[in-house]
């Protein structure tokens, strides 16, 4: 969790949203139903721009949209593998760990996303009580009810390697980011325990801010999970299996199902 997610929004709109510059240029991504880890995705990141000589000016900040790839591989990997594995990282203990303690502390950044994917496990019904003899896992798909875009909290890396083969293969190195979780606050727990780490709009100024203190103190205050109030503006919907392959990505993705469909459905007063 977060495994999957939907962004639909061209980069422009996503800039006016954000109040941010549009960086990715030519890399800009199509509208993605489905993505996946390992993607080339969008973020935005506030940096202090740099002079000809790359020294930053401490006096000005730069709101902007990137692309980087899901899942951070830390600056002291010897390989980029390791971001297939870092694709989320828990908030309770993310100034704890070596792969995320430098990046919370400096390198924050937003997920832009329609919504994302969660798959409610149930446990297996025997084939003799009518059912298939395996654990079900449906999907469901939450957003905000108005529509606005999603922000969930998450952090980048960059990295180099210092020679050999990888080293041609990746001559301007690696950005790379992944998305926090907390534990699931509300009706969201129905479906999973843990849930992306969402921002409200009053807070994106803090999480960005490149110069916030580097302190565990500080960056937990920045942790704490969303609060009931935004959850409750969000709608979950069960959403076809389809989803389960990264090979499928169109709208139909995120269409409600039948209720004869949803395999062990739930009561959630959040359902649209």
């Amino acid at each position: 969790m977060c495994g999957r997610y939907a962004s639909t929004k061209a980069p422009a709109d996503l800039a006016d949203e954000f109040h941010a510059v549009d960086a990715t240029a030519e890399s800009a991504q199509r509208p993605d139903y489905n993505v996946a880890p390992t993607k080339d995705i969008t973020v935005v990141v506030e940096r202090h721009p740099r002079d000809d000589d790359g020294a930053p000016d401490p006096d000005v900040t730069e709101r902007s949209l990137r692309t980087v790839r899901w899942g951070l591989v830390p600056f002291w990997a010897k390989d980029p593998s390791a971001g297939a594995r870092m694709v989320n990282a828990r908030s309770e203990t993310i100034t704890e760990k070596p792969a995320f303690r430098r990046a919370v502390a400096s390198r924050r950044c937003l997920f832009p996303m329609d919504g994302w994917y969660e798959w409610q496990r149930s446990a297996a019904v025997p084939k003799s009580e009518g059912g298939t003899g395996k654990p079900t896992k449906q999907p469901y798909f939450t957003h905000y009810a108005d529509g606005d875009t999603l922000a969930m909290a998450g952090i980048w890396e960059f990295w180099k390697p210092k020679d050999g083969e990888l080293a041609e293969k990746y001559p301007d190195g690696l950005v790379t980011a992944c998305v926090l979780t907390t534990e699931a606050v509300g009706a969201l727990a129905q479906v999973h325990d843990r849930m992306p780490l969402v921002l409200s709009p009053d807070a994106w100024n803090d999480w960005l801010d490149p110069d916030a203190a580097a302190d565990a103190a500080e960056v937990s205050r920045l942790l704490t999970p969303p609060s009931p109030e935004l959850v409750s503006t969000l709608e979950i919907r069960p959403v076809s299996p389809m989803v389960n392959s990264v090979r499928n990505n169109n709208p139909e993705l995120l269409d409600r199902i039948p209720d004869d469909q949803v395999q062990e459905p739930i009561q959630l007063d959040l359902l649209s």
